[in-house]
């Protein structure tokens, strides 16, 4: 607590005894607090009727029993989860994680985070997170509808264009999302195209939704090196995960003249020298749905594969760690910076602990923070949202643009907070603190609810 504002440490107190053994969720609360000693010093108004303490608490908790039948007619039972946060700015907004190592303090620093990350979009949409530990690896097609429809049977009477919309996260994809939406309008008995984002372009998806988290946090990163003098272009890159978020990283930093010679998956890392053959990730990860092991295999010279081990030992100038939360930590910062990274940007959510980001900070390393770097994403949900409210489909070329035009003024934003508060080049108190007024400022204009 020592690098907490006195006044703010009752706070962080109360989150820790209220919401004992959620270490991930204790860890976001503690890193946002560091953030608002400034705030709250310039604005005590930020201190009265308890708003901090609002804030952290979420506004719903709902957790609830998924029964379901595998194809050899055994009935499974899993836990689902929807952590509706804060409703401020607009309806809950957030995705659903299907993976074995969701529990409801994951949901929750997932929904916290959540919050601050949609406001800083300046969009108006409310912080939500939810998910199972529902494990879809391995699993058929007609295994994973069972699932998904048992799940939408409970959640639908939870959700709604106008009260909380889901999207996708780890393990949900296109084809869960049309599973639940399908169950949703079934269940419901109407077209409600804003109830669910991330849907396929035949029931009203939207362009570069798939490529948006990804490509987002490139261009955040890139307007982060404009701050330098410099940009992607030459540059040795490593991006951790071979998901959704990393595979369009990946794609956009090639784009910009970037080299990534290394990427990953739960298993262990590839390395190619030459520069990782994209089409062949994607090839292995998406069409295949193999493990990453088989690049080396296919690829042949030049490529390496590493069973576990770290790849932030793979000496880089730009590092996108965009696997799952607090898979970077302080040894693999150390060994970034005495490698020469000039930039991090976090491409997933939380990816870097306390202790690696106190690294990256202490060295001068160019660091965005998940809330305001992988924000492209929810962005583009919210374009989703819009185009289906309108009833209108947008082209590739103008979603994008949008989405680069968010992405810049998130970077500006968050620059300018932290010029104002007097740490220039600090991302994580600008974002931190720009997310935290605008979200404040909505709540005291609607008094204590």
């Amino acid at each position: 607590m020592n690098s907490i504002d006195e006044k703010l440490r009752p706070i962080l107190s109360t989150v820790l005894h209220r919401n004992a053994g959620e270490q991930e969720f204790h860890q976001a609360v503690h890193e946002v607090l560091e953030s608002l000693g400034r705030v709250i010093s310039k604005h005590p108004e930020y201190a009265d009727e308890a708003l901090i303490e609002r804030i952290c608490e979420p506004e719903r908790q709902i957790i609830f029993r998924v029964p379901w039948i595998d194809d050899k007619g055994d009935v499974r039972i899993n836990r689902g989860f929807r952590v509706q946060f804060n409703s401020a700015l607009g309806p809950y907004k957030g995705g659903l994680r299907f993976h074995p190592s969701v529990n409801v303090g994951i949901i929750k620093f997932l929904g916290f985070e959540q919050t601050f990350k949609n406001a800083l979009t300046g969009l108006p949409i409310g912080g939500g997170k939810g998910g199972t530990d529902f494990d879809p690896k391995g699993c058929s097609d007609r295994e994973i509808m069972r699932f998904c429809q048992s799940f939408m049977i409970e959640l639908h009477r939870h959700i709604g264009e106008y009260i909380d919309v889901p999207a996708g996260d780890i393990g949900v994809g296109g084809r869960e999302i049309g599973y639940m939406f399908g169950m949703y309008k079934r269940l419901t008995n109407r077209y409600e195209a804003g109830v669910l984002t991330g849907k396929g372009l035949s029931y009203g998806g939207s362009r570069a939704r798939t490529e948006a988290t990804g490509y987002g946090t490139i261009y955040f990163v890139q307007r982060m090196l404009g701050t330098r003098g410099t940009s992607f272009d030459g540059k040795r890159c490593v991006v951790s995960g071979t998901g959704n978020v990393a595979i369009y990283a990946m794609e956009k930093i090639l784009s910009f003249g970037g080299q990534v010679v290394a990427c990953s998956d739960s298993d262990g890392y590839i390395v190619d020298e030459n520069g990782i053959d994209l089409d062949l990730v994607k090839e292995i990860k998406e069409v295949r749905r193999s493990r990453i092991s088989e690049y080396a295999r296919l690829k042949g010279v030049g490529s390496h594969y590493i069973k576990g081990g770290s790849i932030w030992d793979v000496p880089c100038d730009v590092a996108i760690p965009s696997a799952t939360q607090n898979e970077l930590t302080g040894a693999d910062a150390k060994s970034l910076v005495d490698n020469g990274v000039i930039a991090v940007g976090e491409g997933a959510n939380m990816p870097c602990t306390p202790e690696a980001v106190h690294s990256f900070r202490k060295a001068g390393v160019l660091f965005a923070p998940g809330k305001a770097a992988n924000a492209g994403g929810v962005a583009t949900s919210a374009l989703e949202m819009q185009q289906n409210a309108s009833r209108d489909s947008w082209s590739f070329e103008k979603t994008e643009e949008r989405l680069a035009a968010i992405m810049r003024n998130i970077h500006d934003a968050c620059a300018s907070t932290a010029d104002e508060y007097g740490a220039p080049g600090d991302y994580v108190l600008g974002a931190n603190v720009t997310g935290f007024v605008r979200v404040a400022e909505a709540m005291r204009a609607m008094g204590v609810i």
